[in-house]
């Protein structure tokens, strides 16, 4: 019986060895190497990459201004029009039936003003003779008053009607490129049907989003006292293409929206890329990439964290042992890197390979030392 105690003893003893040792050395017992970094501060350039969405200047909708069936079709959809250049003809029964009416109003009206004129000259002389009373002359000069008002209401409707019927032919507002082609020769058309879209491209506008927490981070980055001189402070950003090459012009970001979105939570913002080339087209997609250069970080490889509870930790060095600490990162361009905004000191050291065998308190040896640089 007291054999067996004795042998319990050894094992509880061997086991708490083993667990003694195991925050300093490695499974075989030998403290192992590691390679460290040795930080010091420095700049970065840095960069935020937004979806984005590419509109032209201007994105018009044509649309007929009188009913009708179209007639002719003098563009192709995506042709590059000029302002004033024709795209369609509309045959409208109604606007020619208005015209011609607008027409025998007019003529009636002159008619009319023809009779009473020639009835005023008439009763003149003879009113003054007191052949006829005044009260009857004072009737047909009204009657001819009225006339002349009859007459210019006239000829409003008739001016009206030569708009109306000059509306028949559909002309481009803008410079642009025609857009899809719904309808085609013989389709019955009204003022609710768009005919095409002209998007004038020859500067273009990416529109954005951040939400509220990184809007603020953005601006306080930027320098100025007002959201207008912050805008004029921002860098001249990139636009990146669906097939991931960069647009060639770089782009000025111009306006964001004073309000944030309560259904989105975000804040909306607007750049613009000169399109002379007409390489980029309304209703496209891309990315919109800001740079950004943050002084006095540490930069590290990425491999040299790891992450817990939605913290990024590493594993720095003190008195031969490794401690586990939080820090704050932003990636790097290369996205091989991290820059740490808070968390470290300069001359910190921290293990940047080979930390998923460490644990926190564990012992261990330099296999070489580096200096951070980026």
């Amino acid at each position: 019986m007291k054999t067996k105690i004795i042998f319990i003893g050894a094992i509880v003893l061997l086991i708490f060895a083993s667990c003694g040792n195991s925050n300093t050395t490695g499974r075989s017992g030998e403290v192992l190497k590691y390679p460290v970094m040795v930080l010091n501060r420095q700049d970065a350039d840095m960069q935020s990459v937004y979806p984005a969405t590419i509109r032209g200047q201007e994105d018009i909708e044509i649309k007929p201004r009188v009913d009708g069936f179209i007639e002719a079709i003098y563009v192709d959809e995506g042709s590059v029009v000029r302002a004033g250049q024709l795209l369609f003809k509309i045959n409208s029964p109604s606007s020619e039936q208005a015209l011609t009416s607008a027409k025998a109003s007019v003529n009636s009206a002159k008619a009319q003003v023809n009779t009473a004129e020639v009835n005023v000259n008439r009763y003149r002389p003879l009113a003054e003779k007191e052949i006829v009373s005044e009260v009857q002359l004072q009737t047909y000069e009204n009657a001819y008053e009225t006339a002349l008002a009859s007459l210019e209401q006239a000829k409003a409707t008739l001016k009206n009607a030569r708009a109306t019927i000059s509306w028949v032919t559909v002309t481009s507002p803008v410079d642009g490129v025609v857009g899809v082609i719904p309808y085609r020769k013989g389709s019955l058309v009204n003022s609710n049907n768009i005919l095409t879209t002209i998007a004038n491209t020859g500067n273009v506008y990416a529109y954005f989003s951040l939400n509220e927490r990184k809007l603020m981070d953005f601006l306080k980055g930027v320098e100025g006292n007002t959201q207008s001189e912050k805008i004029k402070n921002i860098p001249p950003v990139t636009l990146i293409l669906s097939d991931d090459s960069e647009y060639s012009e770089k782009g000025r970001i111009e306006t964001i929206t004073g309000t944030v979105d309560i259904t989105t939570g975000t804040a909306n913002f607007r750049a613009e890329f000169p399109n002379q080339s007409g390489k980029l087209r309304s209703g496209t997609s891309g990315k919109i990439v800001i740079p950004k250069t943050l002084n006095d970080i540490f930069i590290i490889p990425q491999k040299a964290t790891f992450s817990q509870q939605d913290k990024v930790l590493v594993y720095k060095l003190e008195n031969d042992s490794v401690k586990q600490q939080v820090i704050s990162v932003q990636s790097t361009p290369d996205g091989q890197n991290y820059a740490v905004t808070n968390g470290l000191s300069d001359g910190d050291t921290i293990v940047y390979d080979g930390i998923a065998t460490l644990r926190n308190g564990m012992k261990i040896l330099i296999k070489e030392s580096l200096t951070a640089s980026y």
